[in-house]
């Protein structure tokens, strides 16, 4: 099934209707595409706060990097052996870029914001 509104659908509205695969295209310039996959669901466990972050591998593309071959190519010049080459990367990025860093941290503190009036409306049923 497809989706073309994702401002009026929701993630419950997908899982609902057993979704197994969720893709999207982020940065309509540079056009990634995503993909969601979505291993299991079973009912909640209790005192478990959801959504809850699984794992994840290496870190987005940085924003308007210039697509697949833009990506390549800053990625080459942050690991040149020329200072001033890596240092215009860096600098254009705006600090360090490690490619393998995905921001768990980040992403587990999002989620827990998210979790926090679910888990409300959980207690309150």
């Amino acid at each position: 099934m497809r989706y073309e509104d994702a401002g009026r659908t929701t993630l419950a509205k997908l899982l609902e209707g057993e979704v197994q695969r969720l893709e999207y295209v982020y940065d309509m310039g540079d056009y990634w595409e995503h993909s969601i996959i979505v291993e299991k669901v079973s009912a909640p466990l209790p005192d478990v706060k959801y959504p809850q972050f699984l794992g994840g591998e290496r870190r987005c593309p940085p924003e308007d990097c210039g697509a697949v071959p833009g990506y390549y190519e800053f990625m080459e010049n942050i690991s040149s052996e020329d200072s001033a080459q890596r240092k215009s990367a860096l600098d254009w990025y705006g600090g360090p870029y490690d490619p393998d860093d995905i921001g768990e941290r980040k992403i587990v503190s999002a989620l827990r914001r998210l979790a926090g009036p679910a888990a409300k409306r959980q207690r309150t049923r």
